[in-house]
């Protein structure tokens, strides 16, 4: 299926849809109704609350509708009459939204069979009768416009394919996407919790096995960047708003900042740090001139930001408002840029290989065409940017495709998009080139000429945020974390209180060896314990009973492979240290 026709499929079912709530809800108003990755949603104003419950009879009648067969015919109106004809209805969603229309531009409307019409630019379907295979999945609550300060609107989320087969294998993923849901199992795991009332929305906190598995990452990439020359750097939690203004990032996100601060004995305005770059630069200008010869500089930080997300968008550990990105700055010379891209993609290579993303490609993420809009205009520092970028990855043999439209507002950037398990793409990792903050924030060196110069810098993200990566591998491994990875590495079951004390002594030589154990010494029957610590999904289980203490052994059980038998202390940290 083209993407043009995808695009019209789904936005001709979110009019099937709407006009079926409205011939079953009188008096219903109208927001919008976009397609959507995967299917589409319309936002209603319904006179009283509707449950999931209904959703099936809503689709029944969409069927229905589907059914007659109405021609998708387009019409347009001068914006008095548009504004007259949707005021008459009742339909004020509609009436701002043609008030928001630039002057001169057509508005048009789209009639299905003369039964029912809306707002709308297109594209459709011929007629609602191409519509068959389509689901309605949930509602939601959504502020008009993503603002909290308007009303809250009911939003109806639907799929829609070209076939049934189609359709029954996107839903058989969604299923297996419940099961998998990292806000489920991390909560039956006891990694993390977040505690709206108390703390705030979109802040998680981290339990003891949450901790130690967010330290097991952030000690891996840490580890594995030391490797590659990366000198590790900290740069706090709040800057001056100016330097954000002098970066361009105020400009751009200041939406996305929290409050300002204002120190009322200086003056100064203060922000909680959304983003590491301009303190990286700041860091780099300060700590003495640099030479060619210092080049590349490698900073990275394992820095929590803060950013204001709007509460209708926070998503679990995917979308959160406190985020800790495992983020680097490489200031180097123009000519070092394709060898330091390089050098990233190499380590990007060997962690993402390292947790099972092999399935990803590259998107070159360039600057738009339109006038103006967010990107800084430098077209000489943008060309040269991603020229710089094209001929690294063409110099690395990376195979990419472009997205004009996607860049940082100051420069251009290669995203490993990975797939997971259920089939969805993420932005796992990120190298951008900047021509521009560095020059704006006065970072300098001297050239082999004696003349100053400004490095380029590469902006460079491996797992993104430490919060949304681990919400990804909750889901990729439904919770049965590789060894290496796992907060709790080995379960130890003593039968009875008899054998607790021998069950510390193991503990003991276990943590010695450098494993992660926990044991489970309630007075409880053993089959209750093995089936609770099967529900933790720790890879082993040590099972000790009156022979194996007479014996100096554990009976090891494998997670997913079942009893292995009785072996020494020694002979499992053997096998422990050989599968690690």
């Amino acid at each position: 299926m083209s993407e043009d026709i995808t695009y019209a499929l789904r936005h001709s079912t979110s009019h099937l849809m709407a006009q079926a709530v409205g011939e079953m809800y009188p008096g219903v108003k109208y927001a919008i109704g976009p397609a959507i990755e995967d299917g589409f949603y319309y936002d209603f104003e319904f006179t009283t609350p509707i449950g999931e419950d209904e959703l099936r009879t809503i689709e029944d009648k969409m069927h229905e509708i589907a059914k007659r067969d109405l021609k998708f015919v387009r019409r347009e109106e001068p914006k008095e009459a548009a504004l007259a004809l949707c005021a008459s209805n009742d339909q004020n969603y509609k009436v701002e939204l043609i008030n928001d229309l630039p002057e001169g531009e057509a508005i048009s409307f789209y009639t299905q069979g003369g039964e029912w019409e809306d707002l709308c630019k297109g594209p459709h379907v011929a007629s609602t009768g191409e519509i068959k295979y389509f689901h309605l999945l949930s509602l939601a609550g959504a502020y008009w416009r993503g603002s909290e300060k308007n009303k809250m609107l009911t939003r109806i989320y639907g799929t829609v394919w070209q076939t049934k087969e189609e359709l029954d294998d996107y839903l058989m993923r969604l299923e297996e996407a419940k099961k998998r849901d990292h806000r489920k199992i991390g909560k039956d795991l006891g990694l993390f919790v977040f505690a709206p009332e108390e703390v705030g929305s979109g802040i998680p906190l981290f339990l003891p096995k949450g901790e130690m598995l967010r330290h097991t990452m952030e000690t891996y990439v840490r580890d594995v960047q030391t490797r590659y020359g990366y000198q590790h750097v900290w740069t706090g939690h709040i800057v001056r708003e100016d330097l954000y203004k002098k970066s361009g990032h105020y400009e751009n996100y200041a939406d996305v900042m929290f409050p300002p601060m204002r120190d009322e004995d200086s003056g100064i305005t203060y922000r909680l740090k959304p983003m590491n770059c301009p303190s990286h630069m700041t860091l780099y200008s300060q700590s003495g001139l640099k030479s060619y010869r210092d080049l590349p500089l490698r900073f990275a930080e394992f820095a929590t930001l803060y950013r204001y997300e709007k509460s209708g968008e926070l998503t679990g550990l995917t979308r959160v408002r406190s985020l800790t990105q495992d983020d680097c700055h490489i200031f180097c010379t123009e000519e070092q840029v394709e060898s330091e891209f390089g050098l990233a993609l190499k380590l990007i290579h060997e962690v993402l290989g390292k947790y099972g993303f092999d399935n990803y490609r590259v998107r070159l993420s360039m600057r738009g065409t339109e006038i103006g809009g967010k990107y800084v205009a430098d077209d000489d520092k943008w060309n040269r940017a991603t020229d710089a970028l094209r001929r690294a990855l063409i110099a690395n043999g990376v195979e990419y495709y472009e997205a004009p439209g996607e860049a940082a507002f100051y420069g251009p950037k290669a995203d490993f998009q990975t797939k997971d398990v259920l089939g969805r793409e993420w932005t796992a990792s990120t190298i951008q080139v900047d021509f521009i903050q560095p020059a704006r924030l006065g970072c300098t060196y001297i050239g082999e000429d004696g003349n100053e110069k400004t490095p380029v810098v590469l902006h460079r993200a491996v797992t993104g945020s430490t919060e949304r990566f681990m919400g990804l591998l909750i889901e990729q491994y439904a919770g049965a974390f590789p060894l290496w990875l796992s907060p709790v590495q080995v379960m130890l079951l003593p039968i009875s209180d008899a054998q607790n004390e021998y069950a510390d002594a193991v503990a003991d030589e276990l943590k010695t060896a450098g494993y992660r154990v926990d044991i489970d010494a309630r007075s409880e029957r053993v089959g209750k314990k093995i089936a609770e610590a099967e529900v933790q999904k720790s890879p082993y289980m040590l099972i000790m009973g009156k022979r194996d203490v007479a014996a100096e052994t554990v009976s090891v059980r494998k997670r997913g492979e079942g009893d292995l038998g009785a072996m020494t202390v020694a002979e499992f940290i053997e096998k422990l240290n050989a599968e690690k």
